[in-house]
């Protein structure tokens, strides 16, 4: 660490850059001592100290110079300028408030009903730098105070009434509405503003600001409690509406009860591109890469985006400067913001998107410093890689994400993968019969409708199809399978599996029956392949209900199919102004939805209505019950039909007519035949 010697005291502040440095341990520090008239006397920590770090071994991240403030604070609203006021009696009510506050860490002190003062946080302590970050509210009455630490590190919040309980949470306000009051205006000269001295305009220097753009943006200096402060003045048609202050290092604050606006309003008057920063800092830092179309906000950062709706004019109160200068905003036509990196930083540009118009709002991406970060703002990449670096950065910005609102060359990748076949599963995953795959191929993320008349085969159909595709590719499966118990269903898929009968009775007693040892592997195979969707009490559950559970095991188990067998055991219950076939459309959309969102293939299982002049043949997709959105919305639909006549063929004869295919790449209309072995419940291609 290097310290450095000083020349003289400015108002107790330290600026100087004709030091030399002196290296010095922990423990040396500890040990020095502080002599007023001695010339070699090391500055006290606790004041504000220049630091010169030593030549960086990349030249692409040296600034021209550097200083321990190199990183610009984060504005911390909320902290006024409040001065205590004597004549102040405590009411019984506000006494009992504030031992209530006391209670919990927040001494009030001399603090009077109807004003905002900054405070310690309790929480956080202001962390490094000790800033009274704690914004406290006390209510007109006496009987309420709201606070909130607008560290973004920190966002502890909450509120309490004199004769009630505490009422606290992390990162949330619960809201006293203050009485408005009169907005004040304030002068330069009643504020005892003063051009900045060398000291200060060396400080800037350090961060590559120079003293034109200082000029120009009217950055003075004032005198507070026996220190020097930077004051940011904010003006409005060149006049002053109100003034931040910035110690050094990292002390905010600003005039209360005057209006909030953003910082360099005029520089956007008429301007059809408007920059939002964060700080001040960034604002002038624009400056030197040659945008002044460019305002900085008052306040802070949020620690996170809000969840709730936006709220009215009247009640968006961290958010009053954007309405305050609609006017201005309201003429541009694209907006960049240029918030800081971090995650308030991007909280920040969110909530300033959802107020000014997601559509008109592009946004930046900081430089890599290094393998693992980004610069944080504009004024540390002004300082490390120059203006034409930052303008640059500017000038690449990206139209901000709509939800919802994409465009091709967001799919380029994938497109270039499609066309590659790098996923192996573009053209679809083969059935493993040779009859079908022309017809019909398995594609992650589609919806397949299977029908057929009653005891024509369609479950087992899908079972044999479920076991090949664990075959040949690995895939693993969700079942909502309610026609059938668990054990019977358990011992269909074993069968078709092994290829051999569960039992040597009936069915199978002409052939041998799987052994004890296979039944065992088979147990295993059962287990790592197959999840079961199951209501276990009385109730019927509904579509929500089991896609829910499919995508707790897409996430938990990888799961690559879901089952959803058949659709009339399934609670249907509608509103009652949504008819059958407006239902049947919102279901098998969500059930698209989730296919697509999690590539997970879906066979829905469905009933056709009662056939009254039914000849044998197969029957049609429009003949299932409840709407003909089941052929409309899935991407394929099949027919399952078993010949019942002897003397129209082979009974083992299943036909597995293809209705529909959405996508060309998987497949197209036609019928196949399998022939069913009722032993082992498997399906085989027709030798």
């Amino acid at each position: 660490m290097f310290l450095l010697r000083h020349r003289k005291p400015l108002h107790g502040v330290l600026f100087s850059n004709a030091f030399r440095p002196l290296m010095a341990s922990k423990s040396t520090l500890s040990s020095v001592s502080y002599h007023p008239n001695h010339k070699s006397n090391i500055y006290p920590l606790n004041r504000f100290i220049l630091f010169r770090f030593p030549p960086t071994s990349n030249p692409q991240l040296r600034p021209l110079s550097f200083s321990t403030h190199a990183t610009t604070p984060r504005p911390v609203p909320e902290v006024y300028l409040e001065k205590p006021d004597d004549d102040i009696v405590d009411t019984p009510q506000l006494k009992h408030l504030k031992s209530k506050l006391k209670e919990i860490g927040i001494v009030c002190g001399h603090f009077g009903p109807g004003q905002t003062n900054g405070l310690l946080c309790p929480m956080c302590k202001g962390g490094e730098s000790m800033e009274k970050s704690l914004a406290l509210l006390i209510a007109d009455d006496g009987n309420a105070a709201v606070w909130n630490c607008f560290r973004a590190k920190c966002g502890w919040a909450g509120s309490t009434r004199g004769s009630a309980d505490v009422k606290s949470s992390y990162n949330r306000m619960n809201k006293i509405t203050p009485k408005v009051k009169n907005i004040r205006r304030i002068t330069a000269q009643e504020l005892k503003l003063e051009p900045l001295c060398r000291d200060l305009c060396d400080y800037f220097a350090e961060r590559m600001i120079s003293e034109e753009t200082l000029r120009r943006n009217s950055v003075m200096q004032r005198l507070y409690m026996n220190q020097i402060v930077i004051a940011f003045t904010y003006k409005r048609k060149g006049e002053l509406i109100n003034c931040k202050y910035r110690g050094l290092p990292k002390t905010f604050s600003q005039e209360a009860d005057t209006e909030k606006i953003l910082y360099g309003l005029d520089d956007i008057e008429g301007a059809s591109d408007v920059i939002i920063v964060e700080g001040e800092m960034d604002k002038l830092a624009m400056e030197e890469a040659g945008f002044r179309n460019c305002v900085s906000v008052p306040d802070g950062a949020p620690p996170q985006v809000s969840s709730k709706d936006l709220p009215s004019q009247e009640q968006d109160i961290k958010y009053q400067y954007l309405w305050n200068c609609r006017e201005y905003l309201e003429k541009a036509s694209r907006i960049i913001l240029a918030t800081d990196g971090d995650a308030p930083g991007q909280a920040l540009a969110e909530e300033l998107s959802r107020r000014l118009g997601k559509e008109r709002c592009w946004r930046v991406t900081w430089p890599s410093k290094n393998e693992n970060e980004r610069f944080k703002d504009a004024n540390e990449v002004l300082m490390f890689m120059g203006p034409a670096v930052l303008r640059e950065v500017i000038e690449s910005a990206e139209l901000y994400p709509i939800k919802g609102l994409l465009n091709f060359r967001d799919y380029f990748s994938e497109i270039d993968a499609y066309y590659h076949q790098t996923l192996g599963t573009e053209l679809g995953i083969s059935t493993g019969w040779k009859a079908l795959d022309d017809l019909y191929n398995v594609v992650p993320g589609e919806l397949t409708v299977v029908t057929g008349v009653p005891n024509s085969g369609k479950s087992e159909w899908i079972d044999a199809l479920l076991c090949n595709l664990n075959r040949s590719v690995g895939w693993k499966f969700a079942l909502c399978s309610m026609e059938n118990n668990v054990r019977e269903h358990g011992r269909k898929l074993l069968e078709k599996h092994i290829k051999k009968p569960f039992f040597d009775v009936r069915y199978g007693k002409s052939v041998e029956r799987m052994s004890l040892e296979e039944l065992e592997v088979g147990k295993q195979w059962l287990s790592d392949t197959f999840h079961l969707i199951r209501c276990e009490n009385d109730c019927l559950p509904n579509t929500k209900w089991v896609l829910d559970l499919a995508k707790a095991a897409v996430l938990r188990y990888g799961v690559n199919g879901l089952v959803i067998d058949p659709y009339n055991e399934l609670d249907h219950q509608r509103p009652s102004n949504q008819t059958e076939t407006e239902y049947v459309s919102h279901m098998l959309t969500c059930i698209k939805r989730f296919a697509q969102h999690h590539s997970c293939h879906v066979w829905f299982v469905a009933h056709p209505r009662q056939l009254q002049q039914w000849t044998g043949g197969p029957p049609n997709l429009y003949d299932i019950s409840g709407s003909a959105h089941f052929i409309n919305k899935c991407d394929n639909g099949i027919v399952i039909h078993r010949n019942r006549n002897p003397e129209a063929g082979a009974l083992d004869l299943v036909q597995v007519c293809v209705r529909k295919v959405r996508n060309k790449v998987s497949g197209t209309i036609g019928d196949a035949f399998l022939q069913y072995d009722r032993i082992t419940g498997e399906y085989n291609d027709i030798k």
